[in-house]
Order: structure tokens, then sequence, then C-alpha cells
């Protein structure tokens, strides 16, 4: 049973760590004389995020682990920390744009537009499925891609402006 809560801990730890950044980084964004954009649909995303991770703490511990999904969802976090130190203290979970600054092009954006995203995807679609959880990596994907489709849309928008 260890294993699996010790990954559950490691990713509830990550996203609580990364909670604070993200707000300490939107408040100097905004105190640049930057704005949000979508606040709307955010809580959305943080009650999928919730959720997401509360029902893998209900159902996951004790399962056993597939090994090959496991290193599909390190390899994806290191993916995650490409984006974060690329984004550095641009990085946070809102749209914030701020007049004047110039896209990053650097690290995973100079492949993907939206490399954040992907990671997203990955980690709500692969982590249940080192679980064997494949009801809940289908359900949580499909809601995360109905949400994804309204944040992409908005954060284009706001990028052309």
């Amino acid at each position: 049973m260890w294993p699996s809560i010790a990954l559950l801990a490691f990713v509830t730890l990550q996203r609580l760590i990364e909670l604070p950044i993200a707000r300490a980084n939107s408040r100097r964004l905004i105190a640049q004389g930057g704005y949000e954009v979508g606040a709307s649909h955010y809580p959305w995303i943080v009650a999928l995020h919730t959720s997401w991770l509360l029902t893998l703490w209900w159902l996951a511990p004790g399962r056993p682990i597939h090994l090959p999904f496991l290193l599909l969802f390190l390899v994806i976090e290191a993916g995650r920390v490409w984006v974060l130190r690329t984004l550095g203290s641009r990085w946070t979970t809102r749209i914030i744009v701020v007049p004047g600054e110039r896209l990053v092009a650097s690290g995973p954006y100079r492949f993907v537009r939206h490399p954040n995203y992907l990671v997203v995807v990955g980690e709500i679609a692969v982590l249940p499925l080192v679980f064997g959880l494949w009801d809940v990596a289908i359900i949580f994907s499909l809601l995360n891609a109905a949400i994804l489709i309204v944040r992409i849309r908005t954060e284009n928008r706001a990028l052309r402006s």
C-alpha cells in the first residue's frame, strides 16, 4: 500500500507547494500592470483537479503500480519541471496578461504553443493508469478536455490582444 500512498503524497505535495508560488506570481504580474482573463472558468479547473486527486486518494491506495505507466508519468513530470523552469516567475495557474510583455519562446515553447496543457492532459490521463484505474483516466480526461477547450480559447484570445 505504501508505494501508491507515496506517489499520491508526492503529487499532492507538489500541488500544495505550487499553489502559493502561482498566487505570488499572479499578484506580482498584476502589480506590474497585468490583468486576469477568464476568471469565470477558473473555479471549474480547481474543482476538476481537486476531485481528480480526491478520487485517486479514494481508489488508488493498495492497488498495484503498473511500472510502464509510472515511468511515463515520471517523463511527464520532467516536462512539468521544464515548463515551470522556462516560465519562472511568469508561471501561474491563472491567465494573466501583462501588456508589452513578449511571449515566452524558449524551452518547450519553442516546439509547442501550450506545453503546460499537454503536461496536464498527460498527468490527468496517466496517473490513474499507474494504478490501473482506466475509468478514472477516461472520465477525468473527458472533463479536462471540456475545460481545456474553454481555457485554451480564452488564453489564445488574450494572447492575440
